[in-house]
């Protein structure tokens, strides 16, 4: 022991005792405080992983509305995702005892609505005036679902990020440029030939091309008000 002790204490470490009832005893060379460290390490891990699981209970009535329905089956996959187990109750109440199926089928409707995430423990009996089932969560089921929801929306994205530009797919889209180029152009041409025209009207009118005209025009009207008073016929036309 002696020895064993200034061979710990040359190591800066700690000599624990780790089986006293042996002969002779066992002892371990440890970093005590480090030891301790890890196992509150280890305890609090496993704390975290242990869930407690406790039943919870939802409660339905025959003539139960479509949407307290949903809501309380909302309600119901709410605890089965967190691992609890849930006892489903259908409660008769007066002359509805003489009705059992129609507590059957809400039940069975419930079973339908959870789907694969649950699975039935205990079957639907009744028990005077209540009839009861237990659904526990089916982890299997909800771990695969989990699992094909992700590789979905991986898939998804994958395919978003691999399709080309809506722009470069669409032909109508590259075309579109193009007529609308040659629509351009063409109501530019148009625009320089109406401007040419204007112009070379302008330049005949600077001429002296219309003049003679305009005073023919002066003078047929200035003869027909010197002899009758009257416009000639030929004075109207023009």
């Amino acid at each position: 022991m002696p020895e064993a002790l200034k061979m710990a204490r040359g190591l800066d470490l700690d000599l624990v005792e780790v089986a006293p009832m042996a002969n002779p005893p066992v002892c371990r060379i440890m970093d005590y405080g480090k030891f301790r460290y890890e196992e509150a390490q280890k305890a609090k891990e496993a704390r975290k992983k242990s869930s407690n699981v406790t039943v919870k209970e939802v409660k339905f009535r025959p003539k139960i509305g479509k949407g307290d329905f949903d809501t309380k089956v909302r309600h119901l996959i709410g605890f089965i995702e967190e691992g609890h187990k849930v006892k489903v109750t259908l409660q008769f109440r007066g002359r509805e005892m003489a009705h059992p199926e129609l507590g059957s089928r809400i039940l069975d409707g419930v079973i339908s609505a959870v789907g694969p995430a649950a699975k039935v423990e205990n079957e639907a009996r009744l028990e005077g005036r209540n009839m009861s089932m237990v659904l526990a969560p089916d982890k299997k089921a909800q771990e695969a679902m989990k699992k094909a929801a992700e590789e979905a929306a991986a898939e998804l994205a994958a395919q978003e990020m691999a399709s080309p530009d809506s722009t470069a797919t669409d032909p109508t889209a590259t075309e579109t440029p193009a007529t609308e180029t040659t629509e351009t152009e063409t109501a530019t041409q148009i625009d320089t030939e109406i401007a040419t025209e204007i112009e070379t009207a302008a330049v005949a009118t600077s001429d002296g091309d219309q003049a003679p005209e305009m005073a023919t025009v002066a003078v047929t009207a200035s003869d027909g008000d010197a002899g009758s008073g009257e416009p000639r016929a030929e004075d109207e036309d023009e």
